[in-house]
């Protein structure tokens, strides 16, 4: 399915329509990170990109102006080659040296200091607001075009980790080997290789990666499992040293992405042997709470109370270290949004009170560290829809045996 002009114009019309009711007072906003790029002009470029209140688009492009032409469906009059901020304000004020932009939202979580204080030298600001929690509730909604790429990414994915890891398992395989016969297989199923974050300074490689205690062990990311990775330098990476043996517990937590949409998925794996008996009991648990929180994915139900009453059950309750590598790393959530971010909105979380809405796209990653053994559980992309969650990911599965 091809990106036309008219979806981006729907995505255009949406955002406008959240930004009245939420600042009424609005004239213009600015885009530099590259998802909101891409959302809006079907393109990435070194650029700025500004919505009006009243529909206009421009998409100043320093390099490649070439590209952007090549890519974008925008019409030429949006796109305008630049090689410096003067070059807008001249565009957009005649000639003159200061152009008039108003009360001026920005993406305040990755807006940098430095591109604020350029924008004050060559426009005019009544006012600086922020727009983040605007852009990230409108992107939570998808289009069918956004679907139909969900899809196909969730189905290569079920593929990829259901079909293609268990042949890569091998005795004596360090985990870095692994991520790298891993990585040729994300390849070849038309991975784009890139997984975009919206935290900032959020780096991670292929995928969070553990055989056996290092899916517990503890790491600054913000999820519930757990990577030893390369070493302090890159500790969201593999580890070079260790090695599968027969009877480990393997972790493998990835993202895919295909035409800027990603979908997540977890899956655990035995090699060489049976799960020890708290494994599998930890790990049946995750499943049904997992089958909880998805049927829970209806239009109107509301994000922080599903988080709530999922955290109630008694599958949850059983569960000691339900949601972290143990007691004391415990993430407070238990879904996220998933779109050209992977850590997009909404939040099965607290403080999100705002009713799901048809079509948003959500993870659900239910998971339990045990100690002395790995990390147990599961994770699966579903579509919000008025039956409950529709997996695109295969849903919950048990331990494969390898």
């Amino acid at each position: 399915m091809k990106l036309e002009l008219k979806e981006l114009q729907t995505r255009r019309g949406k955002f406008i329509e959240a930004m009245n009711r939420a600042f009424p007072q609005w004239d213009a906003a600015l885009f530099c990170d590259t998802a909101n790029q891409y959302y809006f002009a079907g393109t990435i470029q070194d650029a700025l990109c500004f919505l009006f209140k009243d529909g206009r688009c421009l998409y100043a492009v320093r390099r490649s102006a070439d590209r952007a032409k090549m890519e974008s469906p925008l019409p030429p009059e949006e796109l305008l080659p630049i090689a410096s901020y003067r070059d807008i304000a001249a565009h957009l004020s005649s000639g003159k040296e200061s152009a008039p932009l108003g009360n001026l939202y920005i993406e305040a979580d990755t807006m940098s200091i430095a591109a604020m204080e350029r924008l004050k030298k060559y426009f005019s600001i009544s006012k600086i607001g922020y727009l983040d929690g605007v852009i990230r509730n409108v992107r939570g909604v998808k289009s069918e075009y956004e679907l139909y790429w969900t899809r196909r990414c969730g189905e290569l994915h079920r593929i990829l980790l259901e079909e293609r890891v268990p042949a890569l398992l091998r005795e004596g395989i360090t985990e870095a080997e692994f991520m790298g016969e891993l990585c040729r297989e994300l390849y070849a199923l038309g991975y784009q290789g890139l997984t975009r974050f919206h935290g900032v300074q959020t780096e991670i490689s292929v995928g969070q990666i553990g055989f056996g205690t290092n899916s517990i062990y503890p790491t600054r990311f913000d999820g519930p499992g757990g990577t030893k990775g390369y070493g302090p330098a890159v500790p969201l990476s593999a580890c070079t040293k260790t090695k599968l043996k027969k009877g480990d517990i393997v972790f493998v937590d990835t993202p895919f992405g295909i035409e800027g949409y990603h979908t997540d998925k977890t899956q655990v794996y035995v090699f060489g042997g049976e799960p020890p008996e708290e494994f599998l009991r930890a790990h049946k648990l995750c499943m049904e709470i997992e089958q909880y929180a998805a049927s829970r994915l209806k239009p109107g139900e509301i994000p922080s109370k599903i988080y709530e009453e999922a955290l109630a059950l008694p599958q949850a309750r059983a569960l000691q270290c339900f949601m972290g590598v143990d007691s004391r790393h415990i993430v407070k959530f238990l879904g996220h949004g998933v779109g050209l971010n992977i850590d997009d909105f909404p939040v099965l979380a607290k403080g999100f009170d705002a009713p799901l809405e048809a079509n948003m796209v959500l993870a659900l990653e239910p998971k339990c560290g045990i100690a002395g053994i790995g990390m147990a559980g599961v994770e699966d992309t579903y579509i919000v829809t008025p039956q409950g969650g529709e997996c695109v990911t295969g849903g919950g599965r048990e331990i494969i045996r390898v």
